[in-house]
Parts: C-alpha cells; structure tokens; sequence
C-alpha cells in the first residue's frame, strides 16, 4: 500500500468520527470534488486502509454488562493445537476478541456476560472445554475507561 497523504488520513479521521458520511458531505469536509474523494474512498477500501463500515452495538445494551478478561494458557503451541483453540473460540458467541499472546499465557480473551452466573457457565460450558486448555486466569472489569478501535489519527499530518 502507498503511503497515506494529508487527505487519506483526513477522509479516514472524518469516517471514523461518522461512518454515515455521504460522499459529497465527506469531499466538503476534507476539501475535494466528490469524484477525487470517492476514488481514494475507493483505493482505501481496496488497499485495506479501512476495514468495514459498522454499527457499534452495546454490550450492556444487549444484555450482556459484565466484561471479563481471560488469560488462557495452552499445554502446547503446535500449529494444530493453536487452530483448534481459535476454533472453538470463535464458536463461543460470548467471546468479543482473542488475541494470540507471547509472555505468561497464550491467549488473552474478552468476554461479555448477563452476570457472575452468566460467566460461570461461560467458564465450564466454552473455556473449560476449549481443546488443550490447562490454565484459566479470569478478571472481571469494574468500569471501562477507554475502548478505541484503532490508534488517534493525528491532526497534524
């Protein structure tokens, strides 16, 4: 992908505030004519530079309150035993996000319950069963301060 210009980074910065931008608002804000826009709207998307368009959904909102960060810990880290945990944990629709860590644990998982009861089922019925899994290091948030999705653009550039 070729680097990213002042006006790249300022339809991106304008997308991620309001995904709901038309093409002709988004031109307007970033200071182009809508078909010089939408060819670099085009090539951002094409290039990968902008994932998806989505609605942000509440957790709490769909009944789901309680985040929990699990730390997991494999017995191994075969190319086999790997696959098959991401497997499983994409198949638990409690799981927010895994990530594949190096240090102490193998995964660091985000879930979302209804409750501690919620969470306990959660924990038998998916973690616990997750092929290869050996340790389980569960701690519950008490308040979210800050969830960005990508790191702040800056203004500047």
């Amino acid at each position: 992908m070729d680097a990213l210009d002042r006006f790249d980074l300022a339809i991106m910065r304008a997308l991620e505030r309001e995904g709901r931008l038309t093409n002709n608002t988004l031109a307007e804000r970033v200071g182009l004519s809508p078909s010089a826009c939408s060819r670099r709207l085009d090539r951002l998307e094409a290039t990968g530079a902008i994932l998806s368009y989505h609605a942000r959904l509440s957790n709490r909102a769909l009944g789901h309150p309680i985040t929990v960060l699990v730390h997991i810990g494999l017995s191994g880290q075969s190319e086999r035993q790997l696959t098959e945990f991401e497997a499983a944990a994409k198949r638990c629709p409690n799981v927010i996000v895994c990530f594949l860590m190096s240090g102490e644990y193998d995964y660091l998982l985000r879930i979302a319950a209804r409750d501690l009861e919620d969470y306990e089922r959660i924990h038998k019925t998916h973690l616990s069963a997750f092929p290869h899994v050996v340790r389980i290091n569960s701690s519950f948030a008490l308040r979210e301060v800050l969830d960005r999705s990508t790191v702040q653009i800056d203004p500047g550039v």
